[in-house]
């Protein structure tokens, strides 16, 4: 629903709605949507206009179930230049029925409208501190407590100094100050702002005073030539992590299990500077990983060369090429589930020069292939320290459940989560998948086919169908 404004209230109407919304538990902008919305379907019209001094609130009207049911986030937009994400980041959470209300600060709005976030949030943006018509109410006391959780994003490092110094000289940080629920800072800013001793003090004390970060992640800044760590977190990382603090999963199926997973692609060397590598983004096993880990598994992540941050609470290892994933695997062995999401590559070449190939009159240099270990297969087939249960996965552009069914045959593993990453759906990279899950019931191979999801969702159902798995062989 669009924002609401109200001018020329009289201060008997406006104490009205002060006591009335106070006494409900909702802000004065939400108190007079209901006071409409009983109106419109069919409540008492009120019969006389409430006198000074003796104030009557009525019972109050619950909201749509369906509304009501949903939490709802103040989003703060900060003004650094990853701004432009927060738009994302909006409809991200709104994929996830989370209501959004957002803060600009006055940077920010160099970089995104309010009129662009109002669009997307489907509420009111908020960009004034001596804003008239929503200070009447104290409108930063309400955005900072009428929520479940303030998210900052990007937080930058100047707002990040603010707030740990306890500052409130705009909107922004007026709210945050004013603040008596949950914080989820997005941090982004260059990678020398980010090591800078003054910064890594400021997010020292803001963890100490609870507040929580997510990112930032490593990778090339907006600047032309500067990379590191600093980039903040992709909107749907930040979503993923905003939607657990909102809705923690309290049960912890997978405790005291130990969980092996492998992500992302592997880059086999051709000489210095040339690899052979495919497209994976390593963002379906980072998800399962981040899955599992709060379904309360001891999660080991081996990840090929991927720009994403290392997930919290799980021991990331991280290696370059299919033998030494393979080395890494066996390494971590024995576990519970093993979990092959990594799109492994299936050649290198058999001899890598030591100095950079040239071209030659007669041309390119041939290059010898040779076929890498075959990880899924190699850990499935042991005779000692097999996972009770090992999971592959079978990416194919085409023939998928076909290919899939000979894969799972061939590799002797429990399970083949299947998907199609033919270019036209944009699994490659991007943050959705739709995945087929071959299973066994006697001799017959079972299709179970899931309907369109983010990785994140394909995480949390994998897992869970892991859990009852597990909890069942033990």
């Amino acid at each position: 629903m669009a924002s609401l404004t109200i001018r020329k209230l009289d201060d008997t109407l406006k104490a009205y709605l002060r006591l009335r919304s106070a006494r409900n538990g909702r802000s004065v902008e939400e108190e007079i949507r209901v006071i409409l919305r009983d109106l419109a379907e069919g409540g008492p019209e009120p019969t006389e206009t409430p006198a000074a001094g003796s104030v009557t609130v009525t019972a109050p009207v619950p909201r749509a179930a369906s509304v009501a049911s949903e939490p709802r986030i103040t989003l703060i937009i900060g003004g650094g230049i990853a701004a432009y994400k927060a738009l994302d980041l909006i409809r991200r959470l709104k994929e996830r029925h989370i209501q959004v209300r957002c803060v600009l600060t006055r940077a920010a709005q160099q970089f995104v409208t309010p009129l662009a976030a109002s669009a997307l949030s489907h509420e009111r943006v908020y960009t004034d501190l001596f804003d008239a018509e929503s200070e009447f109410d104290a409108g930063h006391i309400r955005l900072a407590r009428d929520c479940d959780l303030i998210v900052v994003a990007p937080a930058t490092a100047d707002l990040m100094a603010k707030m740990a110094q306890g500052h409130a000289d705009d909107l922004a940080t007026a709210t945050l100050l004013a603040a008596n629920r949950p914080i989820l800072l997005a941090p982004a800013m260059n990678p020398l702002m980010w090591n800078n001793p003054a910064t890594r003090r400021n997010v020292l004390q803001l963890r100490r005073d609870g507040v929580h970060t997510v990112g930032p992640n490593a990778g090339e800044m907006a600047e032309a030539g500067e990379a590191g760590i600093g980039r903040m977190a992709e909107p749907v990382e930040i979503a993923a992590a905003a939607d657990r603090m909102l809705r923690p999963l309290l049960p912890r199926p997978l405790a005291g299990k130990r969980v092996l997973i492998t992500a992302g692609p592997t880059h086999e060397a051709i000489d210095p500077v040339r690899y052979i590598a495919n497209r994976s983004s390593g963002k379906q096993g980072f998800a399962i990983a981040a899955a599992a880990r709060a379904a309360g598994a001891e999660v080991v992540l081996v990840t090929g060369p991927v720009e994403l941050g290392d997930p919290q609470g799980i021991s990331v290892m991280r290696v370059e090429s299919a033998r030494d994933m393979l080395h890494r695997v066996e390494a971590a062995l024995p576990v519970d589930v093993a979990i092959f999401a990594a799109a492994v590559a299936d050649w290198r070449v058999a001899s890598e020069g030591s100095q950079k190939l040239k071209k030659t009159a007669a041309g390119m240099p041939p290059l010898q292939l040779v076929e890498n270990p075959d990880i899924l297969a190699t850990i499935s087939r042991l005779k000692e320290k097999r996972p009770p249960l090992v999971i592959g996965f079978a990416a194919e552009t085409e023939h998928l459940i076909e290919n899939a069914k000979a894969k799972f045959a061939r590799k002797g593993c429990d399970w083949i989560v299947a998907n199609d990453v033919s270019p036209a759906t944009g699994v490659m990279g991007g943050d959705r998948n739709t995945v087929h899950l071959l299973s066994r019931e006697g001799k017959e191979v079972t299709v179970d086919s899931w309907p369109v999801m983010t990785k994140e969702e394909v995480a949390t159902a994998l897992v869970s169908r892991i859990a009852r798995a597990v909890g069942t062989a033990s």
